[in-house]
């Protein structure tokens, strides 16, 4: 019976989780034709990306030392309601400028769905069983870019890129029930009469002050950059370069994501036989190995798009083994304000990837090689963060977690 619940608690704090990536995923199929059909140009409709991922980022702040005040359920409650209004906006939107505008609200609402399930896991686990809880809800989130891109290709294909709007306000209605029908609170009275606003702010201060916590949050957060760059970049490399059409794109990016989905289920497993730090250092030092690789293809003249995807596979493998396992250990020591340590490790990890996404804009031309250089160096700049915060000395202090 137990073991039942957790399952279905699992199922459904990944489908919150993955709510406002699948308002991404399910719209980039569409990226060009929204262009069109605002008369934007392509950087103003990355701009409608980028303001996702910016409130998205900013919003869990708030989020993070609510849920430690009022409990975990009220914010899912007001978020998910956001969501759904923001998503009607963007559904309506007559130019870009509104569509950019919902999306930033849209973000502010999803932002809910990323911050609280994480504390949720850490309020019931710590250790090997948090990782392996972790990577479940790894399993479930990250069927949003095998199934939302596809699912967005048919959706466009039937009825227009607005119609994905209409599909993922449904979804926050639906999560909102499942929020009320099957999720308990997780937050005890007693825990929440140590936390207030000004607790909150100093919580924030001394998380910015732990070096090996923001260590472990921007490895992680390198690893998003790279597959925020990718996320930005893809649609139109994959499209208007490479000549795919929107559904063999979305067949493309869902099998990166087998990958990501396929390593994460690992992580448990891979934890308890040689400890979580290591895990960490050989996966980031992998994708990094791999994306370097890949960025030597491009610089030497190299042009075959399956070079591009078979590479991006394997490093997406390793990346499944990173970002779950670094969330857990830099959560690990927090207990006592697991929302807002989880909500400022969502905010600079989203803020990381809105940035790095930013700065490849600027370069980008519609060719692979601005994609790849921001994707790479992502990688590259993680390996690095990874040895400087999990060395020798840092893994011997934390064996105990191992």
């Amino acid at each position: 019976m137990q073991a039942s619940v957790s399952l279905r608690l699992v199922l459904i704090l990944g489908l919150l989780s993955a709510i406002g990536p699948f308002a991404i995923d399910m719209y980039l199929p569409a990226l060009p034709q929204i262009g069109a059909s605002l008369g934007a140009e392509v950087g103003a409709v990355q701009a409608s990306l980028t303001a996702f991922f910016l409130s998205i980022g900013v919003g869990q702040l708030l989020y993070g030392p609510v849920s430690d005040m009022v409990g975990r359920k009220p914010p899912l409650y007001f978020g998910l309601a956001v969501f759904a209004i923001a998503s009607v906006g963007c559904a309506l939107a007559p130019n870009i400028e509104i569509l950019v505008a919902f999306r930033f609200m849209q973000g502010l609402g999803a932002a809910a769905g990323m911050a609280v399930p994480r504390a949720v896991v850490r309020d019931l686990h710590t250790g090997h069983a948090a990782a392996r809880m972790m990577s479940l809800l790894m399993l479930v989130f990250s069927v949003s870019p095998i199934l939302a891109p596809l699912a967005g290709s048919g959706v466009i294909a039937v009825a227009g890129w607005r119609a994905v709007f209409w599909v993922v306000a449904a979804a926050a209605l639906l999560g909102l029930i499942a929020t009320w029908r099957g999720v308990e609170e997780t937050r005890t009275a007693e825990a929440r009469l140590d936390s207030s606003l000004g607790g909150a702010l100093k919580a924030y201060l001394s998380l910015l002050r732990d070096w090996h916590y923001l260590g472990l949050v921007f490895i992680g957060g390198c690893a998003m950059a790279g597959f925020f760059v990718y996320l930005a970049g893809s649609p139109f490399v994959l499209i208007n370069y490479y000549g795919l059409s929107s559904t063999q794109y979305s067949m493309a990016f869902a099998f990166n994501a087998i990958a990501f989905i396929g390593a994460s289920q690992l992580t448990g497993r891979l934890g308890q036989r040689f400890g979580l730090v290591n895990v960490v250092k050989a996966a980031a030092s992998a994708s990094g190995f791999t994306m370097a690789a890949l960025l030597a293809y491009y610089l030497m003249g190299g042009e075959q798009l399956a070079v591009l995807i078979g590479l991006y596979f394997i490093a997406s493998a390793f990346m499944g083994l990173v970002i779950p396992t670094t969330s857990v250990l830099a959560l690990e020591e927090h207990g006592e304000i697991a929302g807002t340590a989880s909500a400022l490790l969502g905010t600079l990890q989203m803020l990381s990837g809105a940035a790095a996404m930013q700065i490849v804009g600027h370069f980008s031309n519609g060719k692979p090689l601005p994609m790849v250089v921001g994707m790479a160096t992502g990688a590259l700049v993680g390996v690095a963060l990874t040895w400087i915060t999990l060395g020798k000395s840092a893994g011997a202090k934390r064996a105990a977690h191992d």
